[in-house]
């Protein structure tokens, strides 16, 4: 809310300013400088003295007049020569200077006019100008209650903006909120907002989507949940009959080889099953139970469990422990470990560092790598590469994906690039 007050209020201030600049501008092309209009209505008095004083004087009492006035005001009134006037003025004031008028020199707080232009006051006064000096104008006064003028609007704008925003960023945290949730798999999430809000129009149609996406989501939770929980009974049922079956035709080769064939596909079905419900119990979890545990132990017993080929432990000693679920830790790291299994030649690699707080785990091989065009997409469930190594290994696409829920759920980040011992690299960085 303060970020969006503040911006609304360097706008509105900028206007202001603006308008007032090109308000200024106007009125100086229109009716003359407004400072100059304040400087005459200050030095209004002694205008009034001259034009209506000394000037109404016949010719010979136009001086003793003018010097009556030097003697009893405190403004400074010189004859000066018109060539020097002339000079001290911009070419703009010049011609109104010669057609007797008065021009103020606001800066320094005087003004001029000509004595007259045929001669008339005495010999010479053609030649002459009246400079009339410290005079009582205060531009700054002026200034300072245009500033507070400007502050007054201001004020009065800004205040019902910073109601209105302070309103307008309630609603729009309340939305933040609701997608973060959402977003984070907590379904029930929805965005309160009161009806009179602007957002109230864009909350109803969000909260709508979210009930459509959570209706579609649950759906498709409960449709897999029930199908890979019934698959389980035939599979058990097979299992069952698979044995019976191994037990009366025990004597028979070619029936052992069929029921072994059989057994290992009801194994892979089973696999597959375990496979997707450890998937959709992933997804649907909304936080992670954030215990300790002790890193290094937990690495290399996934390292253990690889059968072949061997992998070459490089766990630090000081990694310490870490915060987040082991089991599922555990998981992703030996899917990963699994993996490498399959493809690699000869060599599988397990490396764990910390940096601060941050844990970074490292699994490679050397097998056939991942193309750099498909590194996204095998995070993906059900996606395998088209390729004849993949097809020939066991597997139904899961593995990886398993991989990158469990890693996000620990709030960390997974990247995949080429191995320096020659296949793909995966890297793990979570916060301990």
């Amino acid at each position: 809310m303060n970020r969006l007050f503040w911006r609304f209020a360097a706008l509105v201030l900028l206007a202001i300013a603006l308008g007032s600049a090109v308000i200024y501008f106007t009125f100086g092309r229109l009716f003359g400088d407004p400072l100059e209009h304040i400087a005459r209505d200050q030095a209004a008095g002694q205008i009034f003295l001259l034009q209506q004083y000394v000037d109404q004087a016949p010719a010979d009492e136009w001086l003793p007049r003018l010097n009556k006035v030097r003697e009893v005001s405190d403004v400074t009134l010189e004859l000066q020569p018109l060539s020097a006037a002339l000079s001290a003025l911009p070419a703009a004031r010049r011609a109104p200077l010669l057609h007797g008028e008065v021009v103020m020199d606001v800066g320094a707080k005087a003004f001029y006019r000509r004595v007259d232009a045929t001669g008339a006051r005495y010999a010479g006064s053609e030649n002459d100008v009246i400079h009339a000096q410290n005079l009582p104008i205060d531009i700054g006064q002026a200034l300072r209650m245009e500033a507070i003028r400007f502050a007054v609007i201001a004020l009065c704008l800004l205040l019902p903006l910073g109601w209105w925003t302070r309103a307008h960023g309630r609603s729009l945290a309340a939305l933040s909120r609701m997608a973060d949730d959402f977003g984070q798999g907590n379904l029930a999430a929805r965005a309160h907002v009161g009806a009179g809000s602007s957002v109230a129009p864009l909350a109803g149609r969000i909260n709508g989507m979210a009930e459509r996406i959570g209706s579609l989501l649950e759906a498709r939770k409960h449709l897999l949940l029930s199908v890979s929980h019934e698959l389980r009974t035939p599979i058990a049922r097979l299992e069952f009959g698979l044995e019976l079956l191994a037990e009366r035709h025990a004597a028979g080769p070619d029936m052992r080889r069929r029921t072994d064939a059989m057994a290992a596909d009801v194994e892979e079905l089973k696999a597959l099953v375990n496979e997707m419900l450890e998937l959709m119990r992933i997804d649907h979890a909304h936080a992670l139970p954030r215990q300790p545990f002790a890193l290094a132990p937990l690495l290399r017993g996934c390292a253990a469990a690889v059968a072949r080929p061997s992998v070459r432990v490089g766990v630090a000693d000081d990694l310490g422990d870490a915060r987040g679920d082991p089991r599922l830790l555990a998981r992703a790291v030996g899917n990963l470990l699994g993996n490498a299994a399959k493809y690699a030649v000869a060599r599988i690699a397990l490396s764990a560092v910390r940096d601060g707080d941050m844990l970074r785990i490292v699994v490679e091989d050397d097998g056939p790598g991942i193309p750099v065009g498909q590194r996204a997409q095998v995070f993906e469930p059900f996606y395998r590469l088209s390729r004849e190594q993949d097809h020939a290994a066991a597997g139904h696409g899961l593995g990886l994906a398993i991989v990158a829920r469990a890693v996000a759920l620990h709030g960390g980040s997974i990247a995949i690039d080429d191995s320096p011992l020659g296949g793909a690299r995966f890297t793990i960085h979570i916060r301990a």
